[in-house]
């Protein structure tokens, strides 16, 4: 399921004066993975652009290289 069929499946009601949205399971997972995927498209576009602006050159962007950092993730 998409992001958008997600929002599309939302329920409304009304409880105690209260409007809710009512969403199963599945459709708030793919709601929430649909939005972390948007954020992370604008977060690589984002790094895109600063490594252009930098002539390609990664050091200059101030990424690290994996070697020097791999074995943080272990």
């Amino acid at each position: 399921m998409k992001g958008i069929e997600a929002l599309q499946s939302v329920q409304f009601v009304t409880v105690k004066g209260k409007r809710l949205a009512v969403v199963d399971a599945d459709s708030w997972e793919a709601l929430i993975e649909w939005l972390e995927t948007l954020e992370d498209m604008q977060i690589a576009r984002k790094e895109l652009v600063k490594l252009k602006n930098v002539g390609n050159n990664p050091e200059q962007a101030g990424y690290l290289k994996w070697d020097d950092v791999e074995h943080e993730l272990e």
